[in-house]
């Protein structure tokens, strides 16, 4: 009753106007959910239906529905102010989804598959023989000059020759519906536990449409995420021991780890509850004793690791990991050093490397991309900075970020400076023109920019999820789609066309 009073007279008006789908206009842009014609593309057809079916008011209620259940179930995120101080917030969820047809998904699917094969042969080679710096497809220089370059890898060989055992690879659709690979996140991605809560929240909100399309599930993540961690136990004596490793409470993932944790059946542990034993095994402190650690699934970055080898400040990490899971007696996902391939710069030679270690060409495209470090690219960059995009090579978040196109002359000055002085930390590219989903702006459905973040699990099979975390640019025209700069995310709907609501239940 609170919620239909908490819509005004004229809100409810303009709602019901809004769904007269001819007053909905994406032009010049890819629309997800509209075709140009007007019409659903062939994946959203039983959503466009039910929506047609609905007034404006009664999305609204349900939009305030879908917010008290996030508000309930506790699911939230942490903003960090540059003053040092932070904040937690209510997951931001729009009700409308993202949808693609089976259909188009089983092609990304096989370019992303393809695409991290290649990549843990890359960061393989790199710690082992360094071939593809030998024969120059990726230069040396590159490599030697990387931040997350770990020395203290080199010669290790983790279970299954794994290294990036969770990826999450930023997808973009531009105007032209050509989908392109933005980025690959390979140290601790996350946002995989808002995919499948968003879900859950969704199936409340618009149980009609569920039981009328074929919605392929994304709920059994949390289970093969598991059976992978299991592969990697070192030894198989006894039941495998695993835990999600986590920096605390403050930690803006911590609703995920914890999330994770529940959904496996593992502890969630912080590094003060485990230690590495003069046998260089690690232990978990329990209420019976020291139990022995096979499998951790860390979600802290390599600096904080182990104090012993990397910062020795850190308080977070475990003293002596690394000597265990250098001599096997542990398996950590993802394996340290990783990151050497989750760089912007070395993300601009998966291509290579996909025709290097697989004799392929690339599924998926990179979005193109100059390297600043080259003089003629970086000559390039510099005069046309009023029309490109230039990123950090290890900026997340949507920092660290030049959008040529709106930034000041004293802004575009300023990164002019600093590609200068440091060129190897930038790459620059065009403004890639993000698809648009309809989106709920408090009184009408209005195009939105998106992206997608599919998870892909790595270990004796190669599993990716049916879809990923759709983040959505609440701000009208905006392109930063990060909910630490007030983006939102939705629900993506990988939907079977061809086989109809029966093939959904086969495959549940």
């Amino acid at each position: 009753m609170v919620a239909r009073e908490g819509l005004r007279a004229g809100q409810q008006r303009a709602l019901r106007m809004q769904m007269d789908w001819s007053a909905y206009s994406a032009r010049g842009l890819h629309d997800e959910l509209v075709g140009p014609n007007g019409g659903p593309r062939a994946a959203g057809r039983a959503l466009m239906r039910h929506l047609s079916e609905l007034d404006g008011q009664e999305i609204g209620l349900r939009q305030q529905a879908a917010e008290l259940a996030i508000k309930s179930m506790g699911i939230t995120f942490t903003v960090y102010h540059e003053q040092g101080g932070s904040i937690d917030r209510a997951w931001p969820l729009d009700i409308i989804p993202r949808t693609i047809s089976r259909k188009e998904w089983m092609r990304i699917e096989s370019g992303l598959r393809q695409r991290v094969q290649a990549l843990n042969l890359f960061i393989d080679d790199i710690y082992h023989r360094q071939r593809i710096l030998q024969d120059g497809v990726v230069p040396r220089e590159i490599i030697a000059t990387s931040a997350n370059f770990r020395q203290e890898c080199v010669g290790i060989s983790p279970p299954l020759g794994c290294w990036a055992h969770v990826c999450g690879t930023d997808l973009v659709r531009d105007k032209d519906g050509t989908v392109y690979v933005l980025e690959d996140n390979l140290r601790v991605p996350s946002g995989v536990s808002y995919m499948i809560e968003n879900r859950q929240v969704i199936k409340r909100v618009f149980p009609e449409v569920f039981d009328s399309a074929a919605i392929l599930p994304v709920d059994d993540y949390p289970s093969r995420l598991h059976d992978m961690l299991v592969s990697l136990c070192p030894q198989r004596q006894r039941r495998t021991e695993v835990v999600v490793l986590t920096p605390g409470i403050y930690n803006s993932a911590y609703f995920e780890h914890a999330y994770l944790a529940r959904q496996m059946g593992c502890e969630l542990v912080e590094g003060r509850d485990l230690a590495v034993h003069d046998d260089d095994c690690v232990y978990m402190h329990t209420v019976h004793g020291w139990t022995r650690v096979d499998v951790i699934y860390r979600r802290i970055d390599d600096d904080f690791l182990d104090p012993e080898v990397f910062r020795p400040d850190s308080t977070l990490g475990v003293r002596g990991l690394m000597r265990a899971w250098s001599r096997g007696n542990v398996a950590l996902a993802n394996a340290p050093g990783a990151g050497v391939a989750d760089d912007k710069l070395v993300y601009t030679y998966v291509p290579d490397m996909i025709r290097y270690y697989l004799d392929q060409d690339a599924i998926l495209p990179n979005v193109p991309s100059w390297r600043c470090f080259e003089p003629k690219q970086l000559q390039h960059v510099l005069a046309h900075l009023d029309s490109l995009v230039v990123k950090t090579i290890n900026g997340s978040g949507g920092y660290g970020i030049l959008m040529g196109p709106s930034a000041s002359e004293a802004e575009r000055a300023s990164f002019a400076v600093a590609l200068q002085a440091a060129p190897r930390n930038y790459i620059a590219q065009p403004v890639v023109t993000l698809s648009t989903v309809p989106t709920f702006t408090g009184d009408r459905l209005e195009p939105r920019h998106v992206d997608l973040r599919p998870f892909i699990l790595s270990g004796p099979q190669t599993h990716v999820t049916m879809g990923g975390l759709t983040r959505v640019a609440m701000r009208k025209g905006t392109l930063i789609v990060n909910s630490s700069q007030g983006g939102g995310s939705k629900d993506t709907w990988i939907v079977d066309t061809e086989h109809g609501h029966e093939g959904l239940h086969a495959l549940d």
